[in-house]
């Protein structure tokens, strides 16, 4: 028999929508419940594999069973925001996608589908009906099955019922599951029933006398006499109840199983939508089918011959704007990627004569013609003889700044977002292989990945451009974004050399504190248990020892680090148990884990990342350098293995307190402003103004204080988290925020500014121009619009500071170099760099770190600088 499937558009949506987390794509725009609908979906076709497949939607207009309802309760729950805005968008993708929607005015979904089902049943059809909701049941017949997905934390199960499975469950025919509805209700579902009668009760009556009418035959014989006088007092709602429980099977739908008939899914228009919503793990369904289109619309040309690659080169470099990308990987140059127009790409292959030495050098003339648009240029870089002076446009970089809020900005990225083109991405079509293993084994594949480069990068050159001048971030993007390239590629081209002996000498030191940790927590306790295991752990502190302020959770007591934090004074057991896992985690991500990225060189080559953060900042990975701790002395105490090399020594050089300096410049604040430029101790001084005392009598306690609220108001702090933070009331809290405000009424009036400004345009820009989006201010979620307030007001402040750090590292970098010295800058963390400094050298290179730190903007305050050298990074910090 042929098989139709159909699903209840609403309801399933419903479930997705609480049952997977909170996904939004970068737009902003809310996507968990279309996830998780489709991963529902996709799961029912792998499992049904139907030939038929439809999806029922309620339309606005009122129903027959709103109108009923409404006349009895006056209003129905509103559906949430985030969810309401994702319906439109449901049927979008399912029309994208071939697959038919079934609406009717007048009917909801439950009568359509009942409708259908039946219609299908009796033209010979397996129908498996797909509904959140147990109404479904109901319609549960030989060939009519109603499969039930329940979603938790993105995993989905579905229960399946036949006539016998909702008798086994529910003791009921599917015919009396209307009646056992009618007489207990359903609140989710807006059936009222009658009070006083659960569900246990509604059954047994129904079991006792068939139905709702047998049921009021035989009231005399209702049993207990509470719901024998429920029942009299309330037969509307009862009848009412029915009513609204029973689905129509004969409402006016037109059904043909043609119109249903499963076609291809897997359409352009359908991949366009995954791409726009950033649903990855969906696309790899789509890849077959795009690279087809996307292939045929583009020509597409390997070149193997010298000559040919000598014409392309030379057409190149006369060309107004060309799409280049040298394909490398590892330390091997597998062909280089040319677009010299909107219709043709070319793959200049490694092949004979094209020798990698022979590409590195014809890409290095091409870039410095400064007309090249590419993807991924600090990865190409150390195959090219390229410096400050060569400017080359990096499409990814430039589409980083216009939505600093993606994950990706690869070439398939490029082509949906700003050439509304569907590309198949790296993973469609080489997989897992190599640039060499492609080439050898799926060279077609790789003739269309370098193909897609090259266009993408030629096709959106001219494009970003126009977008970041319009956006006013041209100035951004060319002189802080493009240096800033280089500036990285030497810093990790450099590295920073690590005494292996003395790293295993730390480990065994955190080894051995460890283990003195673990026996004093053991003997504290009075047990000797796994600490790693939070749920053992949780029965120790909570159960056993009776701790007070215990969160129980599905799997046992939570042991989080907030639950723990807050009962460490009071229990000094618990302070042993977050130095023990400090202690722990040092060992793993730094003792053991550094030895791993040590090269052959004896120094760690970190990757510093231009486009992963929203604020402007740089990060650190493999390993993350910007981490290291600094708060424990022992976690310090890492630093002393990061070494220079013989003559030389380190040189770390640290903006002091840049956040509220910028914060100072951009509220405009006399008194903050007048503060700095006085040189007075910020801290101090503010103790002394927000607590109404003389300067000179402002403890350390109170400047600890007045600290807190400094740095958390520049963080966006809520007077809960300062509370948390200073171990003081909320009201205190309130009050200090509230003090602070009042002597710095400026920051105030900015920050209130940036939120507003925020609201209205939905971004906030820094100093420079970078705009950060901040979608979540328009969310309906109160937590979520909390959120976008502390980021309307942090981002414009800390994306500020980033960019004058930029601004230091590309002279800093720049100068060391031009003025011919063996120095070298080699890492930068947030408001930090380090210098491995030639020891003939020191005077200068402190001379240039001085110049060029303070004088990279230009505030209403002094850029302070503290500096430090020293025979380590320990010591140099």
């Amino acid at each position: 028999m042929e098989k139709l499937v159909l699903i209840d558009g609403h309801s399933i949506l419903n479930r997705a929508f609480y049952g997977v987390p909170g996904l939004t794509n970068s737009e902003g725009l809310h996507t968990n419940a279309v996830y998780g609908f489709l991963n529902i979906l996709f799961k029912l076709l792998e499992e049904e594999k139907p030939g038929y497949l439809a999806v029922a939607f309620d339309l606005k207009a009122p129903t027959f069973r709103h109108t009923m309802y409404d006349a009895y309760k006056g209003t129905r729950k509103p559906m949430p925001e985030e969810l309401h805005e994702q319906v439109p968008l449901m049927k979008e993708v399912l029309t994208a996608m071939g697959i038919p929607i079934f609406t009717r005015e007048g009917y909801e979904a439950d009568d359509i589908l009942g409708t259908v089902a039946k219609k299908a049943q009796a033209a010979g059809m397996e129908v498996t009906v797909v509904s959140g909701d147990r109404d479904l049941l109901q319609l549960s017949d030989a060939h009519i099955k109603i499969s039930i997905p329940k979603t938790s934390r993105g995993t989905t199960e579905v229960h399946t019922y036949y006539p016998e499975d909702v008798k086994r469950e529910y003791q009921v025919t599917p015919e009396q599951f209307i009646d056992v509805k009618a007489l207990m209700g359903d609140t989710s579902d807006n059936i009222p029933g009658v009070p006083s009668i659960g569900e246990k009760t509604a059954t047994n009556l129904i079991l006792q006398f068939g139905s709702v009418n047998g049921v009021y035959e035989h009231l005399s014989e209702v049993k207990p006499p509470r719901a024998k006088k429920s029942l009299e007092e309330h037969r509307d709602l009862a009848e009412l109840s029915y009513k609204l429980a029973k689905i129509c099977i004969d409402a006016p739908v037109e059904f043909s199983p043609e119109d249903a008939r499963i076609g291809d899914l897997y359409t352009k228009e359908a991949y366009e939508y995954m791409s726009r919503l950033e649903f990855k793990s969906l696309l790899a369904r789509f890849g077959d089918h795009v690279k087809k289109e996307a292939a045929a619309a583009l020509d597409f040309h390997a070149v193997t011959d010298l000559a040919v690659a000598e014409a392309l080169f030379q057409k190149a470099m006369g060309s107004e704007r060309t799409g280049a990308v040298l394909l490398a990987e590892g330390p091997e140059i597998s062909g280089a990627a040319l677009c010299l127009d909107g219709q043709n790409a070319y793959l200049i292959q490694k092949e004979g004569f094209l020798t990698g030495e022979y590409l590195a050098e014809k890409m290095t003339e091409l870039y410095r013609t400064g007309h090249v648009w590419t993807l991924g240029l600090k990865s190409q870089l150390p195959f090219l003889d390229l410096g400050y002076g060569d400017t080359v446009y990096d499409a990814a970089v430039a589409a980083y700044l216009l939505n600093p809020l993606k994950d990706t900005y690869d070439y398939d990225d490029l082509a949906r977002d700003h050439l509304g083109l569907t590309a198949p991405s790296r993973a469609d079509l080489l997989k897992k292989l190599t640039y060499a293993e492609a080439m050898d084994q799926e060279p077609e594949a790789f003739l269309s990945f370098a193909g897609f480069l090259g266009h993408c990068a030629y096709q959106s050159g001219g494009i970003l451009m126009e977008k970041l001048e319009a956006e006013g971030m041209k100035d951004l993007y060319l002189e802080i974004e493009l240096p800033l390239i280089y500036a990285l590629y030497h810093m990790e081209e450099e590295g920073i050399a690590v005494k292996r002996e003395e790293l295993s000498a730390y480990g065994e030191k955190l080894k051995q504190q460890i283990t003195v940790l673990e026996q004093e927590i053991w003997d504290m306790t009075g047990s000797q248990f796994n600490i790693n295991s939070p749920k053992q752990l949780g029965e120790v502190l909570f159960e056993k020892m009776g701790l007070k302020g215990g969160k129980k959770t599905k799997t046992g007591y939570s042991t989080a680090a907030d639950v723990l934090e807050k009962l460490a004074p009071d229990y000094p057991v618990v302070q042993k148990i977050l130095d023990y896992r400090t202690y722990a985690k040092l060992n793993s991500t730094y003792a053991e884990g550094l030895g791993n990225f040590i090269g052959p060189d004896g120094r760690i080559h970190s990757r510093f990342n231009q486009t992963i953060t929203a604020t402007g900042r740089i990060s650190s990975t493999e390993p993350n350098l910007q981490n290291i701790p600094i708060r424990m002395e022992l976690g310090r105490a890492i630093r002393k293995v990061f070494v220079p090399r013989d003559g030389f020594v380190f040189l770390d050089a640290d903006y002091s307190q840049i956040e509220l300096r910028v914060l100072a410049h951009m509220s405009g604040d006399s008194r903050l402003i007048e503060a700095y430029r006085s040189a007075q101790d910020i801290h101090a001084i503010t103790a002394s103004q927000v607590f109404h005392i003389p300067l000179d009598q402002v403890t350390p306690l109170k400047r600890r204080n007045a600290k807190a609220v400094n740095f958390g108001i520049v963080y966006g702090i809520s007077a809960f988290g300062l509370s948390e933070d200073l171990s003081i009331s909320r009201k205190e809290a309130l009050e200090y925020i509230n003090q602070y405000f009042e002597t710095y009424p400026g920051v105030k009036t900015f920050l209130d500014g940036l939120v507003a400004d925020a609201r209205e345009k939905g971004f906030v820009s820094t100093m420079f121009g970078r705009r950060r989006p901040v979608p979540e201010l328009g969310s309906a979620n109160f937590m979520q619009r909390s959120f976008g307030e502390r980021v309307a007001m942090n981002s414009p402040i800390q994306g500020t500071a980033a960019d004058i750090i930029k601004i230091a590292m590309i002279r800093v970098d720049r100068r060391l170099r031009e003025e011919g010295l063996e120095s070298r800058l080699i890492l930068q963390v947030h408001d930090e760099l380090l210098v491995e400094t030639a020891v003939r050298e020191k005077a200068q290179v402190e001379r240039i770190l001085s110049e060029e730190m303070s004088r990279a903007a230009a505030l209403k305050v002094p850029l302070e600088i503290d500096m430090h050298d020293g025979k380590n990074w320990f010591e140099a910090k």
